[in-house]
């Protein structure tokens, strides 16, 4: 088991992975799925993704601002407010940037970010695991490596 403990570096490479990761499974299928090219699903891909991102940041850092001003702990209520005013914020902005770049209706744009989130569920569990476990092998080997040499 590794102490848990990641550089920025790592954090980034983490992010840049899962984003890379989900980007070649997803592109392609809602590609398929919409009737669109690959290269136009992958652009829109990769501008939702950078949206999210940045919203990620932007929206915990506001979140966790609150959080401490209010003096609340982290309970299900709080965690559960701070998924839904995350998802629906995503909402508010990805749908209607997928609209416009697919020229869809925002309904049927709306039908693609529920397609997005019922895979970006799965995914995250799946990926997180793996990296997890990928992590903790390299930095067992590390270990032996760094114990042989004493």
């Amino acid at each position: 088991m590794t102490d848990g403990k990641k550089t920025i570096w790592e954090r980034i490479l983490h992010a840049v992975l899962y984003e890379l990761c989900a980007m070649l499974i997803l592109a392609p299928l809602a590609a398929l799925a919409m009737g669109t090219s690959l290269g136009h699903m992958g652009a829109l891909a990769l501008m939702m993704s950078t949206v999210a991102m940045l919203w990620n940041m932007v929206f915990n850092a506001l979140f966790e601002r609150v959080e401490r001003a209010c003096a609340w702990r982290r309970t299900v209520a709080v965690r559960s407010l701070h998924a839904l005013l995350f998802e629906g914020g995503l909402v508010v902005m990805l749908v209607p940037l997928a609209a416009w770049w697919l020229g869809v209706s925002y309904w049927r744009a709306f039908l693609l970010d529920l397609g997005f989130f019922a895979f970006f569920l799965p995914y995250t569990y799946v990926f997180n695991w793996l990296y997890d476990h990928l992590r903790a092998r390299l930095s067992a080997r590390g270990k032996l490596a760094a114990a042989a040499e004493s």
